[in-house]
């Protein structure tokens, strides 16, 4: 979800905050095309029951409004234990057009990362934002291969490596995948609303060995990868979304997500899924409120949830237009640790504008 980020997704329109597409021209409209070549985009609905192929389902699907992938995990850096974030994101404008130039948007590529560090205190972030154009940014169809400039996200074989020359971090890895993809929902379907378009194709990989470097010195972990893509994300009385992604220690996986509405409650949620905040965190940059700790039940089990640190506050206006909190987190059974992952609050700055 990512949301994923995602947050996962295009969080928010750039057009609404002022981000790197809010001239307009630039997110696609029709002054974008020369006037009458430019036609609404006609999006393809996520249906229940379509059988997910790999590794063509890796790959970028461009006739979908949004998609993302969206890679989280825990590193140990020597005894520092530190979390990751990289988030690919690609969106189709809302106006089509015939015009052949190379200049001519037809797909817009964001990318996040970020690194939590205890010792730095908050967040080490970094993110981009392109078209598609001349071949500097893209997303290739055939298995995962995403890139924006020397940001670079690709699947080989059965592992993935990631390349985040950042401005203050340089992040070099692999995630090797053990396993096949866990498809969510409905084999893969995954319904976010109650309304027929309200779902998206989702599925994850958890449980990825991780290996490389973190500013040249050598870093180990897990990581969880989401992919995820659909037409219309949220609905219109949704504000954003609570997720977690957990690797147990066990070597099996949690995962759970709500959608909240505007009104403070629950807008759909599956069955057997819930979020219970137990302790919040005000920022002191954005002063939003985030519950950064929580007890989420999901597949019939129920763990606490405590940051690896409260300030994880990802500032994405840049890119996506949007501010929330995206951070590492401990899954905890009567005080014990049982597993490690990411959480996600998204909608809390304001309602999120897919």
């Amino acid at each position: 979800m990512r949301r994923r980020s995602f947050l996962f997704a295009m969080l928010a329109s750039p057009l609404a905050y002022g981000g790197p597409w809010a001239h307009p021209t630039a997110y696609g409209g029709p002054a974008a095309y020369g006037g009458p070549a430019a036609h609404p985009t006609r999006y393809p609905k996520v249906v229940r029951g379509t059988r997910l192929r790999f590794p063509r389902d890796h790959g970028a699907h461009p006739e979908y409004r949004t998609e993302w992938w969206y890679a989280t995990g825990w590193l140990e850096r020597g005894k520092a234990l530190l979390g990751f974030q990289i988030t690919f994101f690609r969106a189709r404008p809302r106006w089509d057009s015939d015009n052949p130039s190379k200049f001519s948007p037809r797909q817009l590529l964001l990318a996040h990362a970020a690194i939590a560090d205890p010792g730095h205190g908050r967040l080490r972030h970094d993110q981009r934002a392109a078209r598609d154009a001349l071949g500097l940014a893209g997303a290739a169809t055939r298995t995962t291969e995403a890139w924006i400039d020397d940001w670079r996200f690709a699947l080989a074989g059965d592992t993935y490596r990631a390349k985040i020359p950042a401005r203050d971090f340089t992040l070099d890895i692999a995630l090797k995948a053990p396993r096949a993809p866990l498809l969510q929902g409905e084999g893969g379907f995954s319904r976010k609303g109650h309304r027929p378009e309200e779902a998206s194709y989702y599925y994850s990989r958890p449980q990825l060995a991780v290996s490389g470097t973190l500013d040249g010195k050598a870093v180990q972990g897990s990581a969880w990868l989401d992919h995820e893509w659909s037409s219309q994300y949220l609905a219109p009385e949704a504000s954003g979304w609570d997720w977690a992604g957990i690797n147990l220690h066990n070597g099996k996986s949690l995962t759970a997500f709500r959608i909240r509405d505007k009104q403070g409650g629950v807008h759909y949620a599956p069955p057997g899924v819930a979020f219970a905040p137990q302790r919040t965190w005000r920022s002191p940059r954005t002063d939003v409120e985030y519950p950064v700790a929580m007890r989420v039940a999901a597949q019939g089990q129920e763990v606490d949830l405590e940051p690896l640190m409260d300030d994880q506050e990802l500032d994405a206006r840049r890119s996506a237009g949007t501010i929330y909190w995206e951070g590492a987190v401990r899954a905890l059974q009567s005080g014990k640790e049982v597993g490690r992952g990411y959480l996600e609050l998204t909608g809390y700055w304001r309602p999120l504008e897919l």
